[in-house]
């Protein structure tokens, strides 16, 4: 990381072209070869963890149940503290839009999203389609009724067939995770040296109050939030963390959440989690569980108030939140989710769209914070469930010891 901002800061991309388009590409390799994996893992893992062990459509149910009403919690509490903090600090107050155009707000705002459309958007019309696409929502549709459905097949040759099928693409995307992982310091100095050879490090001086109030609001959150909910479940904060400091750096680092999963994935059963808790609540949680993201909508959204010179009722901020709850759930695969959904809002509120084109500037290093919290919040939630489901390790990151016969 410290390498990419250095070689972003001494070789911009306006003066070094050929530089720039050799650090996209690299990044670019990294994040693809990370995207190739996911598919056969996700489908692999899922099927094992649910048919593998004689998990029934109602254990399934359970599980699904508990991990949404935990994100619904959750992503409100992040909504709360993203709306004190940007109406304590006021981060919007002082710049002005006049000097910036509409258009690209407008571009975003087209982007239709709505809560029908979400739920219509989980099931899939093919699942080729979705793997090609890597719609991680429908995989995990289409895998769970397969596998429910696998489950239900009496015990012969063609269920132990997929089964050792399923398992063993299990054991060789883990390997193939490993050897991805050793590109990944690649990757990563590129991607940061491309977001700061492109935006520079000057961009931080005008919106540097935006910027610091959502890392503010973020540390906040996982200090008051986070740290609490773990402590509740009685998750051991240092052993969890080193077995989730590596893909939380990824997902930083890349600004992208797909990137971290496979790697969170492998250490989150390295940790002693169930699979079966694992492949379902992790990828779940990239459609349902957002919290960075949502704590970044309510920063931004009042923000853009703020900066259009707009008072905005307490009333009409907790209506606008209340959209955002709904409207940013299983849009995570749209290019540039959130300020998708926050150019909507702001059309929807009649908000100055000239902020996104503002907010663009530091979007990238906001990103990398909110992603990093999205995934930090997945893997919390993925052991808070194994916890719920009587499932968590009596000695998470030690190798499990098989019992002897006295």
């Amino acid at each position: 990381m410290v390498s990419g901002i250095a070689l972003g800061y001494f070789f911009p991309a306006a003066e070094w072209p050929n530089m720039a388009i050799a650090e996209r590409a690299t990044s670019s390799v990294f994040l693809r070869m990370i995207k190739s994996l996911i598919v056969p893992l996700l489908f692999s893992t899922l099927v094992v963890g649910i048919a593998g062990h004689g998990d029934d459509m109602k254990k399934v149910g359970r599980l699904a149940f508990r991990s949404v009403l935990y994100f619904e919690v959750v992503t409100t509490a992040a909504l709360a503290i993203g709306l004190i903090a940007v109406n304590v600090i006021k981060p919007g107050v002082g710049i002005t839009l006049d000097a910036f155009s509409a258009d690209k707000g407008a571009e975003f705002a087209k982007t239709e999203v709505s809560f029908s459309g979400m739920i219509e958007h989980m099931v899939p019309q093919s699942f080729f389609e979705a793997a090609a696409r890597n719609e991680v929502l429908q995989i995990v549709f289409f895998t769970i009724l397969f596998a429910v459905g696998l489950s239900q097949v009496p015990q012969g040759k063609s269920k132990q067939f997929m089964l050792d099928f399923c398992q063993s693409m299990s054991d060789v995307m883990f390997k193939f995770v490993g050897i991805v992982m050793k590109f990944a310091p690649f990757g990563i100095g590129a991607a940061i040296a491309t977001t700061v050879g492109t935006s520079g490090l000057g961009v931080l001086k005008s919106l540097a109050v935006l910027v610091v109030t959502l890392y503010g609001s973020l540390i906040v959150f996982v200090l008051v939030v986070l740290v609490p909910i773990a402590l509740f479940a009685r998750i051991p904060l240092g052993i969890f963390w080193s077995f989730v400091k590596q893909p939380w750096m990824i997902a930083f680092s890349t600004a992208s959440s797909e990137a971290a999963l496979p790697l969170a994935m492998e250490n989150l059963e390295k940790f002693g989690l169930p699979k079966r808790i694992i492949a379902f609540v992790l990828p779940t949680g990239y459609s349902f569980n957002l919290d960075g993201s949502t704590l970044y909508l309510a920063v931004a959204s009042v923000f853009a108030a703020q900066a259009g010179g707009i008072d905005m009722p307490l009333s009409q901020q907790i209506m606008m939140m209340l959209t955002l709850m709904l409207t940013s759930k299983g849009v995570a695969a749209v290019p540039r989710a959130s300020l998708v959904i926050l150019s909507g809002a702001l059309a929807m509120f009649g908000l100055p769209l000239q902020a996104v084109v503002v907010i663009l500037g530091v979007d990238a290093l906001m990103d990398m914070a909110r992603t990093s919290v999205n995934l930090l919040g997945n893997c919390l939630a993925t052991a808070v469930m194994a916890r719920w489901e009587g499932e968590f390790p009596e000695n998470p990151g030690q190798p499990a010891v098989a019992k002897t016969a006295s």
